[in-house]
């Protein structure tokens, strides 16, 4: 399945009014389960006066399935975060936090104005967003003597591979590569070098590529 993050850090904020009540929506990248929850507490200590600050947040995990979490602060069970975290996870979002601050106009919404209204503020936050689709790579690290190290990393560029990383060392240039395909990075490396140097395996990175805001279907 394709995963998706924002593009940058900046914090996303949108506001939408339903029968006098405010909904604020703070939505933000994050690395770990302390900054998602450093945004709900953010928020708390902005709107101080607010009924509700409701929060959804999805933290990837290392070969782990990731943290999920949702809070309703006060709305009726499943009628705020719930529907936030299904936005995020519908948009096939990971790695961020997002809280909607309500301050009650004095009608009520009933239960089903409720799941729409905090499904919709986090919709309309996304709507300006910028994302970067994560892709699954092969981590690659070969040994290149220093006098042919240079010319290898421009080729191997040239045909469309990542060098992550370049260490020189005592004994020659320690390169890492990224690539979509390991077979077609072996004949490739192959063919460069004459059959003189062959790649390590190191398992499974994710690069991050630019996509279109468009292409987010927001459910």
């Amino acid at each position: 399945m394709t995963h998706l993050r924002l593009a940058t850090y900046q914090e996303l904020r949108a506001e939408i009014e339903i029968k006098r009540s405010r909904f604020i929506t703070c939505i933000r990248r994050v690395d770990n389960e302390s900054a998602a929850r450093d945004l709900v507490a953010h928020a708390r200590a902005e709107f101080p006066d607010a009924r509700h600050h409701c929060s959804a947040f999805i933290v990837s995990m290392p070969d782990a399935n990731p943290i999920l979490h949702s809070s309703d602060d006060g709305e009726p069970s499943g009628t705020a975060g719930r529907p936030m975290l299904d936005v995020l996870l519908g948009a096939h979002l990971t790695d961020i936090a997002a809280v909607v601050i309500r301050y009650f106009g004095g009608t009520l919404l009933g239960t089903g104005g409720l799941v729409r209204a905090y499904s919709e503020s986090v919709k309309t936050a996304l709507e300006q967003a910028h994302f970067v689709e994560l892709i699954a790579h092969h981590h690659l690290s070969i040994s290149v003597p220093h006098a042919t190290a240079g010319k290898l990393e421009s080729d191997l560029r040239a045909r469309g591979y990542t060098v992550m990383d370049v260490v020189y060392q005592p004994t020659g240039a320690l390169m890492h590569i990224a690539a979509r395909d390991d077979t077609a990075f072996t004949r490739d490396l192959a063919e460069l070098t004459a059959g003189a140097i062959t790649a390590d395996h190191l398992g499974i990175v994710q690069r991050e590529q630019p996509i279109a805001c468009r292409t987010v279907q927001l459910q």
